[in-house]
């Protein structure tokens, strides 16, 4: 009997463990290369928050902008075999031995404002190309095209490097415009202090002189719109824009106090969203509707963003 028993109760805890396999959640790893970034946050958070009310299981990971502690993040989450992987501002390039690796054992990935990776289901991104562009013509309308300008760069991003590379164009094709200085952020794990000790030092060099400033994106125009407070600048006196969007930028637009002036908005929320669906569908094989993907990427718009139409964006 007793060991009828012992036999009984060993069939139920397989049974009890099989069942509780079978009816485990699926979990999503997210990735972000920056979490101390706003954007970044801002997709993780959001396709986050689209998976738990899926009931997936989620993981979410900050590589804290250091590339050897991302790729093995990649490692790690491929080891666990998550349902699908989705990665914010990554280094495709750089990874690709481990995108690779998901793809090879089963593991569908999506990238956000990444660049592309044959690995990889598909990039979301907007058109990088025109939202610089829009970024930089607004400048130039609000200088007349003539006068001085700093910038603030960063080069360790495709999407904050093709801006910067669009700029570059239109100012080839504009010489009344000048540009007196430029900063370039290099160390992602400590941005803040980088952008603000270079742009000050910019700032005091050419005191008097600066018309314009152009930021590669709005962390950044938040760092140098608190120094030009600071100074006692008035908005327009210099002309400051960025591109990406939200909630901060969009008071500061609004606020007469600030300096920032425009802004390219792009949907980080959305591209969460859209990122977690894409995983979701991969999971139980449905299709992706048609949403206008072109190649590689998954496109959004971006829209430019001023004083003309921020009421609509504040909350």
């Amino acid at each position: 009997m007793i060991a009828f028993l012992s036999r009984f109760t060993g069939i139920l805890l397989l049974i009890t463990g099989l069942s509780g396999v079978a009816s485990a959640e699926p979990t999503v790893d997210i990735i972000g290369f920056q979490m101390s970034s706003e954007t970044h946050a801002r997709v993780v958070n959001a396709a986050a928050d689209a998976a738990r009310a899926q009931g997936w299981e989620v993981q979410i990971l900050n590589s804290k902008g250091d590339m050897p502690t991302h790729i093995q993040q990649l490692q790690t989450a491929i080891l666990s075999k998550p349902a699908g992987i989705i990665v914010a501002m990554g280094k495709p390039l750089q990874a690709e031995e481990q995108f690779k690796a998901a793809q090879q054992a089963g593991i569908p990935v999506v990238t956000v404002m990444s660049g592309t990776s044959p690995y990889v289901l598909f990039d979301i991104a907007v058109n990088e190309y025109a939202a610089g562009a829009t970024a930089a013509l607004y400048l130039m309308d609000h200088l007349n095209y003539r006068g001085n300008i700093l910038t603030e760069r960063y080069e360790g991003n495709a999407g904050t490097r093709i801006r910067g590379k669009i700029l570059d164009v239109v100012l080839s094709e504009n010489p009344a415009v000048k540009e007196l200085g430029a900063n370039t952020m290099a160390r992602p794990s400590s941005w803040r202090n980088d952008v603000k000790a270079g742009m000050s030092a910019l700032l005091l060099q050419n005191q008097g002189k600066v018309d314009g400033i152009w930021a590669s994106f709005d962390g950044q125009a938040y760092i140098i719109d608190d120094l030009l407070q600071q100074q006692g600048a008035k908005k327009g006196h210099p002309v400051l824009v960025s591109i990406d969007g939200g909630a901060e930028t969009y008071r500061r637009i609004a606020d007469p106090q600030s300096l920032l002036m425009a802004t390219v908005a792009i949907p980080f929320e959305k591209m969460g969203t859209t990122a977690f669906d894409a995983i979701a569908r991969a999971q139980t094989g449905e299709p992706l509707p048609d949403m206008g993907q072109q190649g590689p990427y998954l496109y959004m718009d971006a829209e430019l963003i001023d004083a003309n139409n921020v009421s609509q964006h504040l909350k």
